[in-house]
C-alpha cells in the first residue's frame, strides 16, 4: 500500500534518470495534474466507457464506479508511475564483510499489463552479493513494488528491478527472475488458465560462474 511518509523523491529521480540512461524506464510524459484533478478527470472519461457500453449510471451500483475506477488508478494499482513516490531504501555499510548469497524468495508481484490493463500476478525472486553495501531486507519488497505499480510488461519490470538494485547497491553481482500468471492470457485471448510466465535477468557472478547461479537457482526452486 502507498505510504507517502515513506518515499525519497531525491532517489527516485536519481533512480529514473540512471533507468532512462539504460533504455528500461517506463514510457511517460510529465503530467502538470495533482492527485485530485487526475482523479476528477479519469472519472468522467470512464462514465463516457460506461455509457457508451450501455451502463446505467443512475443505478445506486453503478454510479460511484467511474470514480472508484479513478481512485483505484491513481492512488493503488499505478502509483508508481511518479519518481517521487519512490520508497526509503536504507542501505548500509556491509562492516561485516558478508560476501555470500543474500536471497529473498516469493515476493508479491501485482501489477497490470499495458497492453490490456488487466492483473499480472506473481512473484519475484531476488538475490545479491554484497560489495560496500547491504540493504534493508524489506526494501527489496517495496521496491519491487514500486515497478509493479505501473502499467507493465513482465520483461521490463525484471529489468526494471535488477538496474535499480544493482544501482543502489554499487554491484552488478544481482539476479532477478519473476515467474507470473497473466490475465490477459488467462481471462480472456486464448484463455489459458495454467500458463505461467518466467523472465530473468542475471548480472556479475550470476552470469559468469555456472555455480553462483546454480546456487541462486536451487535456492528459489520450488519444493511444493
Amino acid at each position: 500500500m502507498f505510504d507517502s511518509s515513506k518515499c525519497d523523491p531525491e532517489l527516485g529521480k536519481k533512480v529514473h534518470e540512471y533507468l532512462k540512461s539504460k533504455g528500461q524506464e517506463t514510457p511517460t510524459f510529465p503530467v502538470d495534474m495533482s492527485r485530485e484533478e487526475k482523479v476528477a478527470k479519469i472519472g468522467g472519461l470512464f462514465s463516457e466507457i460506461m455509457e457508451t457500453l450501455g451502463l446505467d449510471l443512475q443505478d445506486d451500483s453503478l454510479m460511484d464506479t467511474p470514480r472508484r475506477v479513478a481512485k483505484m488508478y491513481v492512488n493503488e494499482i499505478f502509483w508508481g508511475m511518479q519518481p517521487e513516490n519512490f520508497p526509503k531504501c536504507t542501505a548500509i555499510e556491509n562492516k561485516m564483510d558478508y560476501d555470500e548469497l543474500i536471497t529473498v524468495r516469493d515476493v508479491k508481484v501485482m501489477s497490470n499489463c499495458e497492453h490490456h490493463f488487466v492483473v499480472i500476478d506473481g512473484v519475484a525472486n531476488i538475490a545479491y552479493i554484497p560489495n560496500k553495501k547491504v540493504l534493508g531486507l524489506s526494501k527489496i519488497n517495496r521496491i519491487v513494488e514500486y515497478f509493479s505499480r505501473r502499467p507493465q510488461v513482465q520483461e521490463r519490470l525484471t529489468n526494471q528491478i535488477f538496474h535499480c538494485l544493482s544501482y543502489i547497491l554499487e554491484t552488478e553481482d544481482v539476479a532477478v527472475v519473476i515467474d507470473a500468471t497473466h490475465y490477459c492470457v488467462k481471462s480472456r485471448g486464448v484463455q489459458d488458465i495454467n500458463s505461467h510466465t518466467f523472465t530473468s535477468k542475471l548480472g556479475g557472478i550470476f552470469r559468469k560462474n555456472p555455480a553462483t547461479r546454480a546456487e541462486f537457482y536451487a535456492l528459489v526452486k520450488k519444493t511444493s
